[in-house]
């Protein structure tokens, strides 16, 4: 067993994460949560790395993009006692919402959110599960951005750089934080 000062958190979060080949299509290496969520002390070493990253930043809410985002997004937002906003796919909100569309791997795709859902000057972290080309990391930070929203940092669990959607994003001037990486796409 690690002791907690010579824990390498990365390290052992990474290897909570299930690896699916060829999921959803041939080629692909699914990067699974799943494994992470159900064990009690991975998820909460998850949550308490982004708790501490921003306890003292500031932030008025965490917006979390759908669906695995919700997941960490909301935990994360309770746990610095500030609000919570979801970043849907279209169609899943019931009220007044804006959209921005984006490019996926094998497609296109909307994400939406209320246009209540933050105010000018709000202090957003973005949260995802994973960044692979960046695309819908980047749609929910538009949407946010056209409401007025200031986001301090985009935020993942896994970057896989080979993809390069961590490189769009920084080089748009959105921080980016990820706990690990994975080779492959």
């Amino acid at each position: 067993m690690q002791s907690l000062n010579n824990l390498d958190y990365a390290s052992y979060l990474k290897n909570a994460i299930r690896t699916v080949p060829d999921w959803p299509h041939e080629g692909v290496m699914f990067r699974d949560i799943t494994p992470l969520l159900q064990n009690p002390k991975a998820f909460r070493l998850l949550i308490d790395v982004f708790v501490h990253r921003y306890m003292d930043a500031d932030i008025s809410l965490v917006a979390g993009l759908d669906a695995r985002g919700f997941i960490i997004g909301s935990v994360l937002a309770y746990e610095l006692n500030v609000g919570f906003v979801p970043i849907r796919k279209k169609g899943k909100l019931p009220f007044t919402t804006i959209a921005e569309g984006y490019e996926l791997e094998y497609g296109n795709a909307t994400v939406e959110m209320h246009t209540d859902a933050c105010r000018v000057g709000d202090r957003v972290v973005l949260i995802d599960d994973l960044v692979a080309t960046g695309g819908t990391m980047m749609a929910g930070y538009k949407l946010l951005q056209k409401l007025g929203a200031d986001v301090v940092e985009a935020a993942t669990i896994i970057e896989l750089p080979e993809l390069k959607g961590g490189e769009l994003i920084r080089s748009n001037g959105l921080p980016l934080y990820t706990v690990c990486s994975f080779d492959g796409a």
